[in-house]
Parts: structure tokens; C-alpha cells; sequence
């Protein structure tokens, strides 16, 4: 599992480990890690241009010291100061001996915004890990000179101006091609929206002692397999688990189809509907158990998913809230129910609203949501004591209560993007919750597989929601393979 750490609990690990090192070797450690991650995208050293944007922060610091390795190795480097007063003296001194130069982000000669267009490299040291906000005045002009120059650019720790605890960007931020991160993680480097400033990232071990508790997770391959509920040599379709699917409308009898067949791929031993549009899933998927008595006359059930294509039936999603079994709402479903009920439920909820689902919920706008991605699942967990999945370009998953870890997911792609993918979703959550899964995991489980099947289907292609569906068994086998 890949793990993420909040500002205020790397600075303690690092603090209690630079007690325990001689004086500057932390920095050393990251600097040299830096150096040899800007090695292997420049691929030839000797001869490059490398130009260091520097703050005044440790991570100025970090940029000069590995500065000073490459120009031992030949590269021409210059190091523009933004507060040359507050430079990082070693760093600075290094950088020299070493062949490098530094001037002045206002200096004589050739401006800033040149050296940055004419070189192959570019390092954002501008702002640490403490930096909120975005780029100051004078830092923004190198960050616009950097998006419109050819060179790749390398963002120490973090992209300077994106908020690391949040993800948040409010304001100019550097857009970097890779970032290299030192000791873990952190929240926004996995978060949209600051995670699309941050492009691939690659984590530097430089010995840190972290907690076991981490303050963001997300699942990897090995994670996922371990979770995945397998039938025994003696499971028949009932311990696997029945999963009830109260969905669709006369009006959007395709929603019900579509979330039966994320259901039927999601694990449970069998898939019971209760709606309007029996005679449309039937005549997709004739193995459904379908019932047209509401909810209370479906049959046994130990999941429910409530509220894909549900346009206005309120009855329907109050009657499934009051059920004793965990119960996935979706969609029309959120609207609908009574929030007090939803908080007075004893059996697991989860909640899979989307960014404007989520804002309507929290009375705010979609815009807001977008932007805290983070703090907008963690509200909405606390307000309705549920776990929330919410939906996007990155999607978090929050316990109920929202006060543990919350879980990014790793496989999204923008091809999900396509009407109807959410109400798969669902029907797969909804499926492993019946086969017995905790509302945490079925929730990260399904995000997952979701986002992986659409990888495998899409292939750089558009895809439909019925396609992902579809390709749910294989995302399944590439993760147990």
C-alpha cells in the first residue's frame, strides 16, 4: 500500500532523524536522489543547460546541492536566486566549486525567463513543504517562462505552489513533468487538483521513521488481490452473498441494467432487482432474480444498492434505508434520502455521490468541492456518519465519521468520464458489501477494479459504460495474477 503523510508529521520524522545524523546529511541524502532523478530524464548530462529556481527553504537548498552534482558531471547550471539574501549558504557554496553559477532573479544579462526558455532542464526549489497559497509575484513569471520553454521540469518534494496537506492550488502554481518526493508521499501529491501539476512522481528513501498510521492510502495490486472475496469448495450462491439492486426508472430503465451488471461482476453469489425496468434487465441479464413488490417482498438480501435512475421514488429509497444490511445510495438515491435517516442507521452506508452531487449535499458549490477534494469526503463522512466515496479525476474514499485515512484511488482514467459509469460502480460496490466486504474496503475495492477495467477497455480509445462492465473480470484477473 502506498502511503501519504501530512506537513506537520514529516517535519517530526525528519526532525527526530536529523538529530541522529551529522549536520547536513539529510539534505544530502535528497539531494543526491534529486541529482540522479534529473540524471535519468536528461539521459546525457555533459553539456545540458540546467537552470534551479531557488527559495529560500530547504528546498532551495536541496536544488543547489544537487546542482553542484550536476555540474561535476558537466552540465551547465545556473541557479536563479529569488531571495539572494536568504539562499542556502552550503548549497550556494557547492553549486560554485562545483562550475555552477548563481544570479539574481532581477540580475544584469540575460533575464530569468531566458535562461529558463533556452535550457533542457528546469528545478522548482522555490517553495518547501510549508508553502500555502500560490506563487508569490515574483516567483509566478518563472513558472509561466518554464510552461512555455521545451525544458522538463523537476519539482522538488512538491509542485511550488499547490497546498501539499490538501491538494488544493489556490492561485499560480509550477506545472512540473516529474516530481521527486523525499521520505513519503504527501496528501497533495496524489490529489487533484495539485496532482496534475506534479506529473509522475517518484519517492527518494531517505530513512525516515513514519507511523504505521498514515493520513492518506491507496491500494495497490497486492492490496486489492488480498481483499477480493473467493469462493470456498463448499460456497454456494447464498453464502456468497445476494445483493438487492432498487434502481431504474421508466424514464432511465438504463441505469438498472447497467448497475446489474456491475453487480453481477462484483462477487456476490446472486443478484436480486426490485424496479420498473424488470422486463430491460431481464432481457439483459436472465440470471437477475427479479421482483417488481418493492424492497420489504424482494427476497433476502445482505447488501442493498438504492437510487441509480431512481427519478423521484422516495418511498423506495426510504424502505431500503430501514433495512438492517449495509446499503450503497447512488445517485437520485442522495437526493432523496432523509439525511436523519441516514445518520440513524445502524447497518454500514456508503455514500457514491459525485462533485456536484457532493456540493448539493454540503450546500456549497461544485466549483468549492473540486478544489478540496479532501476536505469536501471528509465533511460529508462526519455530517452523515457514513463512508463516502466520491467520485472524479481523483477518487477518495472516507470512513464513516471521516476522522481515519482516507484512500485515494490509483486506477482512475478520464475515459470513466462517459454517462452510466457511475451506476456500474455501484452495482460492483454494492455486490462486494453483499459478499461481506467492510464499507472502506468494498468501496476502494470497486473504485479499483472500476477504474483498472476501463484502462483495459478504453486502451486509448473512448469507451462505454456497458464496456467497463464488461471488462470488470478481467481488471479481477490482472490483479489476483
Amino acid at each position: 500500500m502506498r502511503s501519504a503523510y501530512s506537513v506537520e508529521t514529516v517535519r517530526a520524522a525528519e526532525r527526530e532523524l536529523m538529530a541522529r545524523l551529522p549536520d547536513g546529511a539529510l539534505m544530502q541524502r535528497a539531494a543526491a536522489g534529486l541529482a540522479a532523478a534529473c540524471a535519468d530524464l536528461l539521459g546525457r548530462v555533459y553539456g545540458s543547460r540546467v537552470v534551479l529556481l531557488v527559495g529560500s527553504g530547504d528546498n532551495g537548498g536541496d536544488a543547489l546541492y544537487a546542482g553542484a552534482r550536476l555540474a561535476r558531471r558537466g552540465a551547465g547550471v545556473t541557479a536563479v536566486l529569488l531571495t539572494p539574501e536568504r539562499a542556502h549558504a552550503g548549497g550556494l557554496a557547492a553549486l560554485r566549486r562545483a562550475g555552477g553559477r548563481a544570479v539574481g532573479a532581477e540580475a544584469a544579462g540575460p533575464s530569468a525567463e531566458e535562461l529558463i526558455e533556452r535550457a533542457d532542464l528546469v528545478v522548482d526549489g522555490i517553495v518547501g513543504i510549508g508553502g500555502k497559497g500560490g506563487l508569490r509575484p515574483q516567483a509566478a513569471p518563472l513558472a509561466a517562462a518554464a510552461e512555455r520553454s521545451r525544458a522538463a521540469v523537476v519539482a522538488v518534494d512538491l509542485p511550488s505552489g499547490v497546498d501539499v496537506d490538501t491538494g488544493e492550488v489556490r492561485g499560480t502554481a509550477l506545472r512540473a513533468e516529474l516530481t521527486v518526493t523525499f521520505g513519503t508521499h504527501k496528501p497533495g501529491l496524489l490529489i487533484d487538483p495539485a496532482r496534475e501539476y506534479a506529473g509522475v512522481v517518484r519517492l527518494v528513501d531517505i530513512g525516515l521513521d513514519l507511523p504505521a498510521r498514515a493520513d492518506l492510502e491507496a491500494l495497490q495490486h497486492a492490496d486489492v488481490a488480498r481483499l477480493l472475496p473467493l469462493p470456498a469448495a463448499e460456497t454456494d450462491k447464498y453464502r456468497r452473498g445476494v445483493v438487492g439492486i432498487a434502481a431504474g426508472s421508466g424514464r432511465y430503465p438504463g441505469a438498472a441494467v447497467l448497475a446489474v451488471a456491475g453487480a453481477l461482476r462484483g462477487g456476490a453469489g446472486a443478484v436480486r432487482y426490485v424496479g420498473p425496468a424488470g422486463d430491460a434487465v431481464i432481457a439483459r441479464f436472465p440470471e437477475t432474480l427479479v421482483s417488481d413488490r418493492g424492497p420489504k417482498k424482494a427476497g433476502r438480501v445482505q447488501a442493498w444498492v438504492v437510487g441509480p435512475g431512481a427519478g423521484d421514488d422516495a418511498a423506495t429509497v426510504a424502505e431500503v434505508l430501514a433495512t438492517d444490511v449495509p446499503v450503497l445510495i447512488d445517485a437520485d438515491g442522495l437526493r432523496l434520502a432523509d439525511p436523519e435517516a441516514v445518520r440513524g442507521r445502524t447497518a454500514p452506508t456508503l455514500m457514491t455521490p459525485h462533485a456536484g452531487e457532493a456540493a448539493a449535499l454540503l450546500g456549497v458549490s461544485r466549483e468549492e468541492v473540486e478544489g478540496a477534494r479532501l476536505a469536501s469526503v471528509r465533511e460529508l463522512a462526519a455530517r452523515y456518519a457514513a463512508t463516502v466515496l466520491l467520485k472524479g479525476s481523483t477518487t477518495l474514499v472516507a470512513d464513516a465519521g471521516g476522522t481515519g485515512p482516507v484512500r485515494v484511488n490509483p486506477t482512475g482514467t478520464s475515459w470513466l468520464a462517459t454517462a452510466g459509469s457511475g451506476d456500474v460502480l455501484s452495482g460492483l460496490a454494492g455486490s462486494l458489501l453483499a459478499a461481506g466486504l467492510p464499507a472502506m474496503d468494498a468501496a476502494s475495492v470497486a473504485a479499483y477494479l472500476h477504474g483498472l477495467s476501463a484502462r483495459f477497455t478504453a486502451d486509448g480509445a473512448p469507451v462505454g459504460a456497458h464496456d467497463v462492465a464488461e471488462g470488470i473480470p478481467e481488471a479481477w484477473r490482472d490483479v489476483r495474477g
